[in-house]
């Protein structure tokens, strides 16, 4: 009995010690407590406090403050005193740890740390923490400092991991997969910084009005800096082919849509226009590029269809389709900005990320994928529709261009926890920011070649028209036959001088002439693009798409001659063209001498679901048996044969105010100007069949 009190005096007077240890030393930097123990005896420091000399004994503090932080974590209320001490706590071990590299007496601290056992109560300590930080739920709006403690402990327990564990990825990726609750985890991470996420958002919606108070402006951009250095660490991790085949076969994150949830979330996050201050606009659009950099590395995984996985059940489908939606509504928004109206912004000092271009590649994936592609099409063809109906300038400096005025620049913070801890610690205690320091982690710019950036987005451009034009027997619905086609149709009779704000549509100009000579400018400079950024299949759906549209606006009467505008005749019903089979009686088309090529395309082989053959395609969804033929011979005959070559594809043979009779003849002195590059870019059809 009385050993058993012994034990229990010696067990509470070293809790005593190590709280005190945490609270006095979580200030030192790992430079300041080498120094220490560069005078210290038997790694014991003495260190001055309010109280006295205080003896430490830092081979003790390092062996059990995972298993003391653990210890509190699991005792304590989950309040704002819990938090405070539990970042000082997480700040000491990543101090601690960095000693490794400092000099050799830390030696024996530094083979402690590494202990087996010290190792596991360090990854139990951040597990528990995470889902503890996951599952947090503020009653009351009176938020003080939790919003900022919460977001630091996420972001310093996360990167505690690389400070502690392994410093590169796939050394972690190892010892995270090696560990039986690797899976709970994956879903405390991704809860813990949606619970963040959640926070900012309230932070945003509440205060947006005072962004101009340097107060509120500070507290909002750290809570943005947390974020994102949470979410760039999920994406690193992401980015190693182990773990993210793993995350794959997560139930809670793929199958029942956690990860969307997050995406979600990011993508919401808004400032109103003209009270956000730069840096806070710059950062949350880095935290969208990096979110749809995570959903891109699980949609482009070899192994496992993320998106057959996300399909499985009606809900999870339904929230897919609700991020895919929040893509669209920001690719509406990025696409309706003029470059040239951009190019005076200030927040050209801050890099963006590659928000729009990665929002075009899972808009490539998603329009891929048969259980989007209608999805798609009904909710973004509005917007390509405006696209060709830009003016024909303002379409080539967009699309046809190797200089756009205005580009995204990647960028990725470098995290300092100590400095993340020490700023809400010991800056906002007071609550009073006003005389607080400023913390400022400074985004790595990360860019790519100019040219690559531009050709990249107008590939993606042309994929996504290919992709919704695509029909495959097989694969595709019944009612997704020629859906693209029509719709595009439908909204060329509205009017779109709303959906690109930024650019000015002119609704009075002949749309039709406008969107095939746009269409033809993009062809010439898609063919441009084969092999390093475009395929051959994909160029091909792009032509066979201008055709099969040219031809049905010319069967359809557009009458831009009789009306004076762009619009279809009251006449000209919509059930004429919706009981239009396309397809009927239609042979492959032949203009590309054959598809022998390897095609660049990288496909999905796990899922039946996406994009047969072109040879299956262009046999089930071309509109006109001799289209491609005539399509090549058409475009060299004389302007002198207008009327013949409207005979030969069915064109009404009017003059350039008479519909697309005329286009051919306007076009002439187009072909080529889609592309900016010199002779030696790709040969197109005019080309080839002048030789001929």
């Amino acid at each position: 009995m009385r050993h058993a009190k012994e034990e229990s005096s010696c067990s509470a007077t070293e809790a005593i010690d190590l709280i005190s240890a945490v609270k006095e030393l979580h200030g030192l930097s790992s430079q300041e407590l080498n120094k220490l123990l560069k005078d210290s005896e038997n790694f014991t420091i003495h260190y001055h406090t309010e109280k006295g000399l205080m003896k430490i004994d830092m081979e003790k503090l390092a062996a059990f403050l995972p298993l003391h932080l653990l210890g509190v974590l699991m005792s304590s209320d989950r309040d704002e005193t819990l938090f405070r001490y539990l970042l000082c706590g997480i700040r000491l071990l990543h101090s601690l740890c960095d000693l490794a590299s400092r000099q050799s007496k830390v030696e024996q601290v530094t083979i402690l740390l590494d202990d087996v056992k010290v190792s596991e109560q360090l990854l139990d300590l951040v597990f528990y923490l995470l889902i503890v930080l996951g599952g947090y739920k503020q009653e009351n709006h009176n938020f003080g400092l939790i919003p900022l403690v919460h977001s630091a402990l996420v972001a310093s327990s996360l990167h505690l991991l690389t400070g502690c564990i392994a410093s590169q990825w796939q050394d972690l990726v190892h010892v995270l997969l090696a560990h039986p609750k690797v899976d709970i985890f994956m879903d405390a991470a991704f809860g813990a910084v949606l619970t963040a996420i959640g926070f900012l958002e309230i932070q945003l919606s509440a205060h947006h009005i005072d962004f101009r108070s340097l107060t509120v402006e500070r507290m909002v951009n750290f809570l943005c800096q947390q974020c994102e250095a949470s979410l760039q660490f999920l994406q690193s991790l992401c980015q190693q082919k182990m773990f993210r085949e793993r995350l794959l076969r997560n139930k809670e994150l793929c199958g029942k849509g956690g990860v969307l949830f997050l995406a979600r979330a990011i993508l919401k996050l808004n400032v109103p226009p003209f009270t956000g201050s730069s840096r806070i606009v710059a950062a949350l659009s880095r935290m969208k590029a990096k979110i749809l950099s995570i959903l891109l590395s699980l949609c482009e995984a070899e192994s496992i269809s993320y998106l057959d996985e996300v399909a499985s059940s009606p809900e999870s489908l339904n929230l897919a389709k609700s991020v895919a939606l929040e893509v669209l509504e920001l690719l509406k928004t990025a696409l309706g900005r003029d470059p040239k109206h951009l190019t005076s912004c200030s927040d050209r000092s801050y890099p963006t990320g590659f928000l729009q271009l990665n929002a075009m590649r899972l808009a490539d994936i998603f329009s891929d994928d048969s259980n989007f592609r209608s999805y798609i099409t009904i909710h973004f063809t509005k917007v390509l529709t405006a696209i060709f109906s830009l003016p024909h300038g303002d379409f080539l400096s967009s699309w046809c261009s190797s200089n756009l005025p205005m580009r995204e620049e990647d960028g990725s913070l470098e995290y300092d926890l100590f400095a993340a801890a020490g700023w809400v610690l010991d800056k906002l205690s007071p609550l009073d920011l006003s005389n607080g320091t400023n913390l400022e982690f400074t985004p790595l710019t990360n860019n790519m070649p100019q040219t690559s950036y531009e050709h990249q987005r107008t590939s993606l451009f042309v994929k996504v028209i290919a992709n919704l034009h695509c029909f495959v027997p097989t694969i595709c619905e019944e009612q997704e036959r020629n859906l693209f086609l029509l719709k595009f149709l439908e909204c060329l009779q509205m009017d779109l001088s709303k959906s690109l704000p930024e650019f000015s549509i002119n609704s009075d100009a002949p749309k039709a002439t406008t969107v095939c000579r746009n269409l033809r400018s993009l062809l010439s400079h898609a063919e441009s693009l084969i092999p390093n950024f475009l395929n051959e299949e994909d160029v091909q759906l792009l032509r066979v798409f201008f055709d099969q549209l040219q031809s049905l606006i010319t069967s359809g009467e557009l009458g831009e001659n009789r009306a004076q505008d762009n619009k279809f005749e009251e006449s000209t019903s919509w059930d004429k063209f919706s009981k239009l089979n396309l397809s009927e009686n239609h042979q492959e088309a032949q203009s590309t001498g054959g598809y022998s090529s390897p095609l660049l395309r990288k496909d999905h082989p796990i899922s039946n679901k996406r994009r047969g053959t072109l040879k299956e395609e262009m046999s089930e969804n071309s509109a006109f048996q001799e289209v491609e033929q005539i399509y090549v011979k058409s475009d060299h005959i004389d302007q002198g044969d207008d009327v013949n070559r409207g005979e030969n594809r069915g064109l009404s043979g009017r003059g350039a105010s008479g519909g697309l009779g005329g286009i051919n003849t306007d076009v002439q002195n187009v072909e080529t100007s889609g592309s900016d590059t010199s002779s030696s870019r790709g040969k197109n059809a005019v080309h080839q069949m002048e030789n001929v």
